[in-house]
């Protein structure tokens, strides 16, 4: 195998850049940079698939912690078993290191003791943090290493050199050491205790073997100390009979004396914990209320939701003062948040429509955004030889093509059902059609009588082909009519031909149809994807009246906003009129915005290079 694992990357570290450094050594096959499956984002490592052996062993050896982008990479054999790295065979754990110490003199003083597979000095933005690791190929080099190292000087500081130990081993051992402690942590006494005082308290308790109050560079006492016992008894004894007790007017804090990283890892747990408690506690009681009114603050937000039940707390969230708009409700049973959900999603208070909806987690809230994204991107994609806006407006007039009439006593041919309508017209529309182009049902041709209340499926009649030519009545022929296609289709001259025999009904347009009055209960009988539809229907003809060029335009931008806000719109012909405005406003800065960089990009081409 020639395949190499290039590690500690810098997350800019793209396929390119490591080519451009490795092909040197030799011909690459390939090189993979290991990303994030949903944020497609760098995870710091690569695997480099040389065509020859002895190349890899040269990068191996040459091109160990060269600097990509500032940082050193680490190269070792690929291992495809990752029960290697687990076990943690041969692997060295190196502490009180000195600053100087990097990864280069790291490697060379422990490459004595065996062939290495990995090592590094771990760092941070300000350098080494004085601890690394040694990963040897076999578990006897890593004995010799910790036989011979440790306790030796390097660069005037003792090391220690000891085997490695999983996060998991470390704790059980933190836990172990934590019930027979002997140091105790001493806060919050005044400002005149030292460390004869402080060991004047706690001799009551037992031999102290040391006692020491911290201060600052000024030698002022920063108000906590330590206390070392000779034995753990004594050391549990003043923990628990200090802690809380009062000295000089203040309240003593007296606990177990914990290193900063054994500290931060039970802070950590313990906020996990309380985290997930309340999790627990607030599921499906916690209401997440948005489209707020700008008036609306706690108490009125309590007050409009104290009839379905009892409300431990109402929060309107703020920022410098004013509404961001939405709020949170919590309800003392999962049954008075559902009620509270049913009565409240939609009810208009103050000037605008609730949002009412069980809170969720940021991250259950990011997943679910995610797959609804998702699920609109791939329906969105519009079926071929479909107008992209079913909402834009289009061109007047358009084409009916008539079936061609049969000739008499011919014997017809059979067709097979030709493709649907390029161009299917807007629901919400219906067009008055000439007489001649209407059936006995006083339909459009083709439109099916029987259709629903809002006519949501359209069926076209097949025109009747020609004839054939007297003595080949099997022969079927079809001549070209001369079709005429709307604006709004693309490449219309790629289709000719597969749509020879189609009918194109009539686009409708929107004057002189009055939409029946929608409802929140009629939208939310809806299926998702037709709810906007049924809303564009709506406000389509109300936009058309006084923007006609517009229209489709102006109710495609609306229809972004929820679906409850337009519910308003349709009933509240100011709140229309004002997003019209403002929706009008935006086409007309990006149209004066498109014109102004026309000319720069005119006035560019034209002024003449200089030399």
């Amino acid at each position: 195998m020639a395949s190499l694992y290039v590690g500690d990357l810098h997350v800019d570290v793209t396929e390119a850049l490591l080519y451009e450094k490795l092909s040197r050594i030799g011909v690459i096959l390939s090189i993979r940079v290991c990303r994030d499956v949903m944020t497609s984002r760098s995870l710091g490592y690569a695997c480099v698939n040389f065509q020859q052996l002895a190349d890899a062993e040269h990068a191996l050896d040459t091109m160990n912690f060269d600097l990509i982008k500032g940082q050193p990479m680490r190269i070792m054999w690929w291992q495809r078993d990752p029960s290697l790295r687990k076990s943690g065979v041969g692997n060295v754990f190196i502490k009180n290191l000195d600053r100087s110490i990097d990864n280069n003199v790291l490697y060379d003083i422990f490459s004595f003791f065996g062939n290495i597979l990995s090592g590094k000095v771990v760092c941070d933005e300000n350098g080494s943090k004085g601890y690394g690791f040694v990963h040897f190929e076999t578990q006897e080099a890593a004995e010799r290493a910790i036989v011979e190292m440790n306790g030796k000087l390097l660069k005037d500081q003792k090391v220690f050199v000891g085997h490695f130990k999983s996060r998991k081993e470390r704790e059980a051992e933190l836990a172990v050491r934590a019930k027979e402690f002997t140091n105790v942590y001493v806060k919050n006494f005044g400002q005149d205790v030292d460390d004869i005082t402080l060991r004047d308290i706690f001799r009551t308790f037992g031999n102290t073997t040391s006692v020491r109050v911290m201060t600052d560079e000024h030698g002022s006492c920063r108000g906590f100390g330590f206390v070392g016992f000779a034995r753990h008894e004594d050391a549990q004894k003043a923990v628990d009979q200090m802690n809380g007790k009062e000295f000089h007017g203040r309240t003593m804090y007296v606990s177990r004396a914990q290193k900063k990283v054994e500290r931060q890892v039970e802070l950590k747990r313990k906020f996990e914990q309380m985290k997930q408690d309340r999790i627990s506690r607030n599921q499906g009681v916690n209401l997440y209320v948005k489209n707020l009114d700008d008036g609306i603050d706690d108490e009125s937000l309590r007050r409009e939701f104290q009839p379905f039940g009892v409300i431990t707390s109402a929060k309107v969230m703020t920022q410098g003062g004013r509404s961001k708009g939405f709020g949170f409700v919590c309800f003392s049973s999962p049954d008075e948040a559902g009620k509270a959900v049913a009565e409240m999603n939609g009810r208009i208070v103050a000037t605008k429509p609730l949002y009412v909806a069980l809170a969720q987690r940021k991250e259950e809230r990011q997943a679910y955004l995610t797959r609804q994204y998702i699920q609109r991107m791939s329906n969105a994609r519009p079926p071929p030889n479909q107008v992209i806006n079913p909402y834009q407006a289009a061109p007047s007039p358009a084409y009916f093509i008539a079936p061609v009439p049969q000739a008499q006593n011919r014997t017809p041919a059979y067709f097979p059902a030709p493709p649907p309508p390029i161009c299917p017209g807007p629901r919400w529309a219906t067009a008055e059609l000439p007489a001649a182009m209407r059936n006995s049902s006083g339909s459009p041709p083709g439109r099916s009588s029987s259709q629903g209340p809002r006519g949501i499926s359209v069926q076209r009649v097949a025109p009747q082909p020609p004839s054939p030519p007297a003595g080949s009545p099997l022969t079927p022929v079809v001549s070209s009519p001369p079709y005429k296609y709307a604006t709004g289709i693309r490449s219309p001259s790629n289709h000719v031909q597969e749509t020879q025999g189609v009918n194109f009904w009539p686009l409708p347009q929107a004057s002189g149809h009055t939409p029946k009055p929608l409802t929140a209960s009629m939208l939310a009988a809806a299926l998702p994807l037709e709810q906007k539809q049924m809303l564009g229907e709506c406000l389509f003809p109300l936009i058309q009246s006084t923007h006609p060029d517009l229209a489709g335009k102006i109710t495609g931008m609306l229809l972004e906003i929820d679906n409850s806000e337009l519910l308003h719109m349709l009933e509240s012909p100011e709140s229309l009129s004002s997003k019209v405005d403002e929706a009008l406003a935006v086409l007309q800065a990006h149209q004066a915005k498109e014109v102004t960089r026309q000319g720069l990009l005119t006035s560019f081409k034209r002024e003449p290079v200089s030399e």
